[in-house]
């Protein structure tokens, strides 16, 4: 399984990724699309949308089940990835890095402490 260590964990299996001070990158960890299987639509936040930590905030849809997504941490919808929304599958083949889901700015950024570190993470879903 695909942990990379420079990245932040949540319980719920959302990957986080610092990008400058104040802005973080959110996806699907490689367990949790491989658990899902193929994923076939996604669901994605507005922009400008204002979310608090562990609230729902997007969708992905497989031919299994449907799972939400939480914000791991509060912020402001500042991006989000169109390509996901017109291809679900990219969350598959690359949850880490072309299948990112949206970014955030964050309001809070002492809750980025609260996140996983990779080696906790894997002893998680070891």
């Amino acid at each position: 399984m695909n942990v990379p260590k420079e990245l932040k964990y949540t319980e719920s299996h959302e990957w986080i990724r610092l990008d400058g001070d104040d802005i973080v990158t959110v996806g699907v960890t490689d367990y949790a699309q491989n658990e899902m299987t193929e994923l076939v639509y996604v669901e994605l936040p507005d922009v400008g949308g204002q979310f608090s930590a562990k609230d729902e905030i997007a969708v992905v849809e497989s031919v299994k089940s449907a799972s939400d997504i939480y914000a791991p941490v509060s912020g402001e919808v500042v991006e989000v990835n169109a390509a996901v929304a017109d291809d679900a599958a990219t969350v598959n083949n690359s949850p880490f890095d072309e299948g990112w889901l949206f970014k955030l700015k964050l309001t809070n950024p002492s809750e980025l402490q609260h996140l996983m570190a990779a080696d906790d993470y894997l002893d998680k879903i070891s």
